[in-house]
């Protein structure tokens, strides 16, 4: 479990594809300083656990189900990316709890800067709308967001200058795509929902 705190910008060094996975290496420093092998480490908001690490980097597999549901396939050499280590069970829930599983790409529709803050549009999917909702949460390539606002097929997130300057947001131009991950107290309350009104074994 992840709670969408980025913990350090660290930088993509190599994607390579190997039939129906790939190998990718990140130069990192922050997240490697206790890395284990088989340790989670979120990469733009995708959970993804070491396989090799050095003090400069480490280094993990990703499946081609995963390459096809991130934005991670699209990664250059020397593209920055949102780390984060996996929570530890006495630290402080200070985001939300993430989980690491992208439920959708989505892309920067617009920006709108003011003197002290930054709001970000992006397009919202129909088959993830009921998930979003005004001053709930969300996480953008792994960074825990609360919604600002949300329209028919939108909704709109504010940053702060510290947001800005420590994660990919801050560099995110319109057009470009990011990882979304929706509150999964969402998706309970939903399938909770679904299983009491069809008098499934769960609602009894």
């Amino acid at each position: 479990m992840f709670t969408g705190i980025i913990e350090e910008l660290g930088h993509a060094q190599e994607l390579v594809r190997q039939g129906d996975s790939a190998t990718l290496s990140i130069a990192a420093q922050a997240v490697v300083k206790d890395a284990q092998h088989g340790a989670s480490i979120a990469v733009n908001g995708v959970c993804l656990t070491v396989v090799e690490h050095s003090p400069d980097g480490f280094t993990v597999d990703v499946m081609a189900e995963t390459l096809d549901r991130s934005s991670l396939g699209a990664l250059q050499p020397g593209s920055p990316v949102n780390l984060e280590r996996a929570v530890r069970a006495d630290g402080r829930l200070d985001g939300h709890i993430v989980q690491g599983h992208v439920d959708g790409v989505i892309q920067l529709l617009r920006r709108a800067e003011h003197e002290h803050w930054t709001e970000l549009t992006f397009s919202l999917p129909e088959q993830l709308a009921p998930y979003v909702a005004e001053k709930g949460s969300a996480a953008l390539d792994g960074v825990s967001l609360t919604v600002a606002s949300v329209g028919d097929d939108e909704f709109s997130v504010c940053l702060i200058p510290t947001t800005l300057a420590l994660t990919t947001l801050g560099s995110r131009q319109v057009g470009e795509t990011v990882n979304l991950e929706v509150d999964v107290l969402a998706k309970y309350v939903e399938r909770m929902v679904a299983v009491r009104s069809t008098g499934g074994e769960g609602g009894r």
